[in-house]
């Protein structure tokens, strides 16, 4: 039963990513944009 909501949970966030960011491209901006982020944090 847990095994079952943890594999909805997981698809549901790879859905979610997926259609946030629909190319590798905004991924990689994704990704750079919260290194950033954390450079300006510290």
């Amino acid at each position: 039963m847990i095994r079952k909501l943890i594999l909805a949970l997981a698809l549901g966030g790879i859905a979610i990513t997926a259609t946030a960011c629909n190319t590798v491209k905004g991924v990689g901006r994704d990704v750079e944009s919260v290194g950033e982020a954390a450079d300006r944090a510290l």
